[in-house]
Formats: C-alpha cells, structure tokens, sequence
C-alpha cells in the first residue's frame, strides 16, 4: 500500500510506502497502545476477508448467502460496521469456517 500525501508550499506532493508510514505512527508509545487495542478487530477482519477470498467469493456473493447487501459486508471489511454475533455466525456458516469468540 501506498499513502499520497499533499505537501506543504515547499514540498512536492510524493508517495510514502504503508510500510513506512506504519513504522513512524507506532514508534509513538500511545499510538501504540491504541493500535494494539484494535489488533482483535483488524485480526477478525483479516480473516474474513482471506477466508472469503479463499473461497473465491465476491463481497456481493458472501453477501447473497449471508442474506445481507454488499455494503454491509464492504463496511465490516473496511472495520466502519460493528457486526453482531448473529452476523458473523451467518458470515461463517456462509464461507464453511467456524466462528470461535472467548476471553482470555
């Protein structure tokens, strides 16, 4: 991935790899934190998508046996949906993978 940045008066407007931008945002101490938070969130969504891929799916046919519109599942991958565990037990079912919630 790459990040497109507007520069300022002085500066051109360039390209700065994800890779990099990731790097400077986390050597803060408190981004961090807070992007470790969201680790579980980004870690379920990663999954959805691969095993969707894997499953050689397009959002609006995962959408068609989940019973729902290609948005809703555009708006899970992109982590701007909070879905319920009715969701995802339908989303689960739909790409024959089993849906596994706990504490620890």
């Amino acid at each position: 991935y790459t990040v497109y940045t507007r520069g300022m008066k002085s500066e051109k407007n360039k390209l700065i790899p994800w890779e990099k931008v990731k790097k400077d945002f986390l050597s803060d101490p408190a981004t961090q934190a807070e992007y470790n938070k969201l680790e579980p969130e980004f870690r379920l969504i990663r999954q959805a998508i691969e095993a969707r891929i894997a499953s050689k799916m397009t959002q609006k046919e995962l959408a068609d046996v989940v019973k729902t519109k290609q948005s809703a599942i555009s708006r899970f991958e992109s982590g701007n949906y909070n879905p319920t565990v009715k969701f995802l037990k339908k989303m689960a079912k739909a790409l024959n993978k089993t849906l596994i919630i706990g504490f620890e």
